[in-house]
């Protein structure tokens, strides 16, 4: 596997050749959310829906969870999972907070934003965080 300069940025997932065939029918089924049957049929039977796309157990189970953070680790675009948080009628922070390390409530990370964001320090690299 080709090292990349990114592989050492913590929290990051990059949909590259790499993730983007493993997650391509997760992506798939999130892109399937911009179709307002597709909406209506998911949101009748979540896990009926999901049968219909070739995901694997994992993927389904953070689908069922909303564990986006593990969907972007699985392979999906991070716009795509965006899809699934709008369907749900949430705002993109509840997504963002439930991707951030350790997980925040809306609350907490609307709260860490207004403060400034999240420290550089610790967080540019994983070696500087094993060396921490």
């Amino acid at each position: 596997m080709t090292i990349r300069d990114y592989d050492d940025v913590p929290g990051t997932y990059v949909l590259d050749s790499r993730n983007y065939r493993k997650g391509y029918h997760l992506n798939m089924f999130l892109m399937s959310l911009n179709k307002s049957e597709a909406r209506a049929a998911f949101a009748a039977d979540e896990t009926a829906y999901l049968q219909t796309y070739k995901l694997t157990a994992e993927q389904r189970q953070a689908v069922l969870d909303r564990e986006y953070l593990r969907m972007l680790q699985l392979g999906a675009n991070v716009y795509y999972a965006f899809k699934l948080v709008s369907h749900d009628k949430q705002p993109p922070q509840v997504m963002y907070g439930k991707m951030a390390q350790p997980a925040m409530s809306f609350d907490e990370f609307q709260a860490m934003m207004m403060a400034g964001g999240r420290p550089i320090d610790g967080n540019r690299s994983k070696k500087e965080q094993l060396n921490g």
